[in-house]
């Protein structure tokens, strides 16, 4: 089997991946799931850790930083997008946050995978001429990877927060009168 058939199977194996995926929290979507503002932090975090270890692996030099500077501010920018579609509610009585998946961030989602892929094989294909290093490509993807749910949690985390604030203060307010 040539590498082209290879490369079309390892995608149409990847697509069939993603499309389970969705499927599945689509089906999910009509559930609210409880938000636990103390675990939020747990998957950033992991997410960092994995990344700190890619670049003692592999050290970014000289201008990959200020690339992956770059990438890292267009993942954030994406991720607080998407935490911003994902809507919070809160119970007044016993101030339990929960979250119920949008159709629009899942949507959101997608979309940044199509694009993702896409912009993977264009770059596989013209990286040479443009002087891209695979190693380069590959922390791109990862460092965009971390700004993107990293920053979507944390922004969910504000928003949470914020409503649990204005929760107690409502109850406080409620009992002083």
């Amino acid at each position: 089997m040539d590498h082209g058939n290879q490369k079309l199977i390892g995608y149409g194996v990847m697509a069939v991946v993603v499309a389970i995926v969705f499927a599945l929290r689509f089906r999910a979507m009509n559930k609210q799931r409880r938000l636990k503002l103390e675990f939020m932090w747990i998957l950033p975090a992991i997410m960092v850790a994995a990344t700190v270890f890619l670049f003692m692996q592999f050290t970014p030099h000289g201008t990959d930083w200020l690339w992956l500077a770059g990438i890292f501010a267009v993942g954030a920018t994406i991720g607080w997008w998407r935490g911003r579609l994902i809507p919070i509610a809160i119970d007044p009585d016993t101030h339990e946050l929960n979250t119920k998946p949008s159709p629009a961030a899942i949507l959101f989602l997608l979309g940044i995978f199509v694009v993702r892929f896409a912009l993977k094989t264009v770059f596989e294909a013209e990286a040479e001429a443009w002087h891209i290093s695979a190693v380069l490509l590959t922390d791109g993807f990862v460092v965009l990877g971390v700004g993107l749910f990293g920053v979507s949690r944390l922004e969910m985390a504000l928003r949470a927060i914020g409503l649990l604030r204005q929760a107690r203060a409502a109850r406080a307010a409620q009992a002083a009168a």
